[in-house]
């Protein structure tokens, strides 16, 4: 474990050490090759990330663990020197299709742990917070969303929206039943993730995607299990219903304190305290209380009074818990408003402001890798803020170069690994999507993933082009 974060050293680090040791040395004996035009955006990239890590470290400040910064850094070359290794090795069309195979295998046992977590009562482990990034086996409740062998649900659901595309391209490529049936398999993983913004990726990649392909009868098999699974789980639907809800709150005037009346419980997203005040039919807004909710909003106000005791070592008469309770009751006043859900209200109110705030501190090169916390929720905003201008226009350079290069192979393409190609570019659509809500790209596995394999369509594209 670093200090001063709860990310830690692991062994993909090591290995991926020894990976690009070997690929150098292999590069100076001149028995492989890399490829000029990547490097120079690639590296441009990374000179642009470490220039902002410099700045804030010594001149800004805004980074006072250096360390932190620099780590954050040469993650950012890790993972991406994974593209130009896996580029580099395919010689064949045969390279090509056994690493999918392997890909494929990975995403199968991935599929086959997930059920297992769901069913069987297979553990976890999982980095979401500082508590379970030390290693510990969680087993999840029946409500718990699984992440199979990811660090959480969100990177599961994540990695399974840019995998998801290319397994039905594998399949229309071999025509073989069983890839269909671990697209079908996969999918409903997805929906025991209950990650509404990789649900809503799905929707915005894989049905184009078949569209696109101009498959009618897989559009609508694929349409009625994506109905069935999403119907089926409560979980998944529950937390659409809750992402807005039409709420009485109860706001004090003067200091802005919110307190929203309600139970919490794990199996039922909370609502956060952003909202949007509803106005009666005359134009004035709804201050009549509800009976029901002055009970739980007495119950939310003896909550906070008796956590916030704790926090000072106090403890409180009964008398002394009644009084206060009143006290900040009768200053509280009823508003019927639409409010969001936590995670959505998390967002808004914190993370992303505080990614606008790094942005607008330095639009060239943001404060530094690591310099807004561990999760800002949205790639386009925590690239903006850790570095800027600089940083974020060469990455989507990059990303660009990449889809465009696909693209113009695509469109001239005889061979049926158009498929293959069609399903990459969708699931990357899907992964750009998944990239307003989290921060996808920073994610260790999805990060691998992607370098990697866009690697090997680009490495495989000259030999795809030859016709049959």
């Amino acid at each position: 474990m670093i200090n001063y974060t709860y990310i830690a050293i692991r062994m993909e680090d090591l290995f991926m050490v020894i990976y690009l040791g070997i690929y150098l040395i292999q590069l100076l004996r001149k028995k492989t090759t890399i490829d000029r035009r990547f490097f120079i955006l690639f590296a441009l990239y990374w000179l642009a990330v470490l220039a902002s890590s410099f700045y804030a470290v010594y001149i800004a400040k805004t980074i006072t663990v250096k360390h932190l910064a620099f780590l954050h850094a040469f993650r950012r070359v890790e993972y991406m020197s994974v593209f130009l290794i896996a580029l580099s090795v395919i010689k064949s069309k045969k390279d090509f299709i056994f690493y999918i195979g392997l890909i494929l295998a990975a995403f199968l046992i991935v599929n086959i742990y997930g059920l297992g977590q769901k069913f069987l009562g297979w553990p976890a482990v999982q980095t979401m917070n500082p508590e379970y990034a030390k290693g510990y086996l969680l087993f999840l409740t029946p409500e718990a969303r699984i992440s199979s062998t990811f660090s959480g649900h969100y990177d599961l659901a994540a990695y399974l929206i840019f995998l998801m595309p290319i397994v039905l391209g594998f399949y229309f490529l071999r025509s073989s039943l069983k890839y269909f049936l671990l697209f079908i398999a996969s999918l409903l993983i997805l929906v025991f993730t209950a990650s509404r913004v990789s649900y809503g990726s799905y929707i915005l990649s894989t049905f184009p995607f078949l569209l696109f392909l101009r498959k009618p009868k897989h559009f609508f098999v694929v349409l009625l299990f994506t109905l069935i699974f999403t119907l089926s789980s409560n979980n998944l639907t529950s937390r659409f219903k809750r992402t807005f809800q039409v709420k009485q709150i109860f706001v004090n005037q003067q200091t802005g304190q919110v307190v929203i009346p309600q139970a919490m419980t794990s199996k039922e997203l909370p609502a956060g305290s952003f909202y949007i005040g509803l106005k009666q039919s005359g134009g004035q807004q709804a201050t009549d209380s509800i009976p029901k909710q002055d009970e739980l909003l007495k119950e939310r106000i003896l909550d906070e009074i008796r956590t916030e005791a704790r926090s000072k070592g106090k403890k409180l008469s009964s008398k002394e818990e009644r009084d206060l309770t009143a006290s900040i009751a009768a200053k509280l006043k009823p508003i019927n408003t639409v409010v969001s859900d936590i995670s959505f209200a998390t967002r808004l109110q914190v993370e992303w402001p505080r990614a606008i705030n790094a942005f607008l501190f330095n639009p060239i090169l943001g404060t530094g890798p690591s310099s807004i916390t561990e999760a800002t929720d949205n790639d386009y905003l925590r690239s903006l803020g850790e570095v800027g201008l600089l940083g974020t226009l060469l990455l989507g350079l990059i990303f660009f170069i990449i889809a465009k290069t696909i693209i113009i192979a695509f469109i001239k393409m005889k061979t049926d690994e158009k498929y293959l190609y069609g399903g990459f570019l969708f699931g990357l659509l899907g992964l750009l999507v998944n990239a307003t809500y989290i921060d996808v790209f920073e994610a260790s596995k999805i990060a691998f993933q992607f370098w990697f394999i866009a690697g090997l369509f680009i490495g495989f594209l000259p030999y795809a082009k030859a016709k049959k």
